[in-house]
Order: structure tokens, then C-alpha cells, then sequence
């Protein structure tokens, strides 16, 4: 709506003078461009993944860190890479992994990625396989801020995956707490206990944020479980799921499952014998993602 629509029909300044004309030729353009916005709105619309190139999936695996860091090795990270590497190139992603990188080549790794040309591309993904504290993942000698890593993506920064989804996944503890197993019961049975927790134009000008989707292996606060040969809970269900349901499956409903599988799972760690994990995800895309196979 321009300045003038707003100057004659919203603000706090009394405009007593206009008529009753008016008033209803505001009311009226207000409801045609509402109705525009409704019935635009198609709830089945696909991002389109027709490109020459499904896209770049980057992936970080970090097994071993410099000792001032003092973080255990991650036995079983490997084998998490293996698994994605031939989970995503199944989907068609061209995928490049690097191993025990350094704070400045990730970044300098992940900067080349933004500052590529991906016109051609339907997407782009990165994976982080790491130790990870909160909102930072680290490399063998720092950490990095997963924000720093997204912004560099973002609408105004990476001009070619404007209006294409932009997938981030991030296996790593983020934070000192366990899930502990509940049953379910009626809700007159319950006791309640909480935990803490750290708890319209017709051009589009999409914000930066737009058609992110982020997809953590536990949600903020609390251990993700990794098994020193098979790799992660998390890893090990997403690409089994991805395996199964991956052409066919929308994204976010595989996400889904993806959780309830791993909340399924119990601890046999000596420090936590039946403690749960439950993955998370934070979607910003706007529309519906397949990964149909390319004809």
C-alpha cells in the first residue's frame, strides 16, 4: 500500500473531514487487497527443484581438536560422514567433506560457498558434525557462531539462492543437560514438573531470513548421543530416513519422523543409562520441499 493510501486511510491523526465516501472506498481497497493476498496463497506450492544442479552440500566433520580446546575426539564422526555423503549424493547434491579443519580454512571454505553462483542450483545444504556449545560449533583449534555461518546466506548477501531453499544441519551437543524418559498418562495423572531451560505489493522483497530451514540433532540445552562405531542417533535416523523417504517424502514431514524415531531411542552410556534424545528443526521456508528424483 503506498503513503498516500496510508495517509488517507491509517495513522493516529484525526482526519474528521473525510466522508463517508471515503471511508468506504478504504475499507473497500483494503478487502480487495487482502483477498488478493488470501486467494494467492496456494497451500500445496513447491519450491521449484527443476534446476540443472540439485546443489552444494558441504560437510564439516570435525573428529579431533587441539588440546587447549580440551574436547574428547568424536569416535563414530566418520562414519556419520560416510553415511551423509552417500545419502545426499543419492538426492543428487554434489557433496564436498572436509575433515578436522581449522577455524579460518571453514570459514574461508564456507565464504567461497556464498560467493558462488548458484543460479543453476535448486538449493543449497551444509552440514556441521561436531562438539557444539550452545549457538556455536567448533573446529579443531575455535568455535564459530552459527549466525556468522547462516548470515553469510541470507537474501542480501547471497544474491543467486534468493528464494531457494537454504538447509542447515548441525549434529552437536548444545548444552549440559539430559532428556530424561517420561510415560505418557491421562492428564488427570500427570504431576507437573518443569524443567529449566535456557529457554502487500505485487514484488516480493523476501526478507534475509526467508527459506532457511534449520535442523538440529537436539534441542538448545541438552546432550546428542553418538555411538563410537555406527555414529550419531541423529545421523544414523536421518539418512535411513532419508533412504527410505527421501524422494517422496516432503522435507519437513520427514524432519518429523525423523524425531519421533530418535525419541524412541534409550541411552546405555554408564553416566546416562535411559536418557532420551529428541531432535528439533526451525523452518523458515515458505513453501513445500520435495527432492523428487532429477529426469
Amino acid at each position: 500500500m503506498s503513503n498516500t493510501a496510508g495517509d488517507k486511510c491509517g495513522g493516529s491523526v484525526a482526519k474528521d473531514s473525510r466522508t463517508a465516501t471515503d471511508s468506504v472506498a478504504c475499507t473497500k481497497n483494503l478487502t480487495e487487497t487482502d483477498g488478493f493476498i488470501r486467494s494467492s496463497l496456494d497451500p500445496a506450492e513447491e519450491y521449484k527443484m527443476d534446476n540443472k544442479r540439485r546443489g552444494l552440500a558441504l560437510i564439516f566433520n570435525q573428529e579431533r581438536f587441539d588440546w587447549r580446546l580440551q574436547l574428547d575426539p568424536r569416535y563414530g564422526t566418520n562414519a556419520d560422514r560416510e553415511n551423509l555423503k552417500k545419502r545426499l549424493s543419492e538426492l543428487n547434491f554434489e557433496v564436498k567433506s572436509y575433515d578436522n579443519q581449522n577455524q579460518e580454512k571453514v570459514l574461508a571454505r564456507i565464504r567461497e560457498a556464498a560467493e558462488s553462483d548458484h543460479s543453476d542450483a535448486d538449493c543449497f545444504l551444509l552440514v556441521f558434525l561436531s562438539h557444539g556449545e550452545n549457538d556455536h560449533v567448533y573446529t579443531c583449534d575455535g568455535k564459530i557462531s552459527i549466525q556468522d555461518i547462516t548470515a553469510l546466506f541470507k537474501g542480501d548477501k547471497c544474491k543467486s539462492l534468493v528464494g531457494k531453499p537454504k538447509i542447515f544441519i548441525l549434529q552437536a551437543c548444545r548444552g549440559d543437560k539430559f532428556d530424561n524418559p517420561v510415560t505418557a498418562c491421562a492428564a488427570e495423572d500427570s504431576e507437573s514438573e518443569t524443567s529449566e531451560v535456557v529457554d502487500a505489493s505485487a514484488i516480493h522483497t523476501l526478507p534475509a531470513g526467508a527459506d532457511f530451514i534449520m535442523c538440529y540433532s537436539v534441542a538448545e540445552g541438552y546432550f546428542s548421543f553418538r555411538n563410537p562405531v555406527n555414529g550419531s542417533w541423529y545421523v544414523q535416523d536421518l539418512c535411513e530416513l532419508i533412504q527410505k523417504h527421501g524422494n517422496s517424502l516432503e522435507f519437513t514431514e520427514l524432519l518429523t519422523l525423523v524425531n519421533r524415531k530418535v525419541s524412541m531411542r534409550n541411552s546405555n552410556c554408564p553416566d546416562a543409562i535411559g536418557k532420551k534424545q529428541v531432535p528439533c528443526f526451525a523452518s523458515m521456508l515458505t513453501m513445500k520441499l520435495y527432492f523428487r528424483p532429477k529426469k
